[in-house]
Parts: structure tokens; C-alpha cells; sequence
């Protein structure tokens, strides 16, 4: 019996799937569960108009990761902390306060996580930050850091 999967089910398959089992596993099980449904003419139309539908969503996050990378090229974020006489800053500037100041300074938000900047950024002057927006796009952003 063929049946379209409403859960996640270890050995058979992904929620959304269309799977075939076996008729007692089906009716005695899956079906009186809520853990599949039958793949009648009319669920097979919905689970294609979900699949559509989730497709579509992905690539608008894809064109809209592509678009904001290309806008984060031609930004530069500029941060004022406080440096030695040797240009080495006292403590760090963090992608936390990166996003804070990106925010404040382009009105753009993104999540500090997305930041590749593992240690911080320890020293005076211009610094490329990684930004990984979505799998497979990532943008740079310019980081000034500035004497107080």
C-alpha cells in the first residue's frame, strides 16, 4: 500500500515522503496513528503542491542571501575602541558588537553566528570579515577599527 508520510519514521522514510508498506502495517498501525495518510489522487496533489511550494521558499532565501551579499561588498562597518601605542587593542571587538554597529550603522540585522570571526579582531585598522549568509553564499564585510 502506497502512503505519504506526515512524521519522520526510523526505516521507512522522511515526513512528506511517499513510501509503499505493507497493508497491515499500514492499516494497523500508521493509519490509526496519524503517522501517515493514504496516497489517494487528492493528498498526492497536496504533497505536490507542499513540495512546490517548499521549493519556492528555498529559492527566494537563496536570491535574497545572493542580493544582501552583494550589498554587504560595498559596506564598511566602523568601530571605535580602545588601543595601545602600539596599535593592539585592550581586549577584543567581537562579531556581536560588529552586528551591533551594522545595524546601527546600515540598518541591516544579521545574526552574530553568521560571522566568521572565531578569535575577534585584536588589532587597529581595515579587517574582511566572512559572512556566511546561506549554504553555499557567503558575503564580506569591512571592518574598521579605530583608535578612541
Amino acid at each position: 500500500m502506497k502512503v505519504i508520510l506526515t512524521q519522520d519514521i526510523k526505516g521507512q522514510g522522511k515526513k512528506g515522503q511517499l513510501v509503499e508498506v505493507s497493508d497491515g502495517y499500514a492499516r494497523n498501525f500508521l493509519l490509526p496513528k496519524g503517522l501517515a495518510k493514504e496516497a489517494t489522487n487528492s493528498n498526492l496533489n497536496v504533497m505536490h503542491g507542499q513540495q512546490e511550494a517548499e521549493a519556492y521558499r528555498k529559492q527566494m532565501a537563496l536570491d535574497d542571501a545572493k542580493a544582501l551579499a552583494e550589498k554587504l561588498k560595498e559596506i564598511s562597518v566602523t568601530i571605535k575602541a580602545k588601543a595601545g601605542e602600539n596599535g593592539k587593542l585592550f581586549g577584543s571587538v567581537t562579531s556581536k558588537e560588529v552586528t551591533e554597529e551594522l545595524l546601527k550603522q546600515h540598518h541591516i540585522k544579521l545574526d552574530k553566528k553568521k560571522l566568521q570571526l572565531p578569535d575577534g579582531i585584536k588589532s587597529l585598522g581595515t579587517t574582511d570579515v566572512e559572512v556566511k549568509l546561506h549554504p553555499g553564499v557567503t558575503g564580506v564585510i569591512k571592518v574598521k577599527v579605530e583608535s578612541l
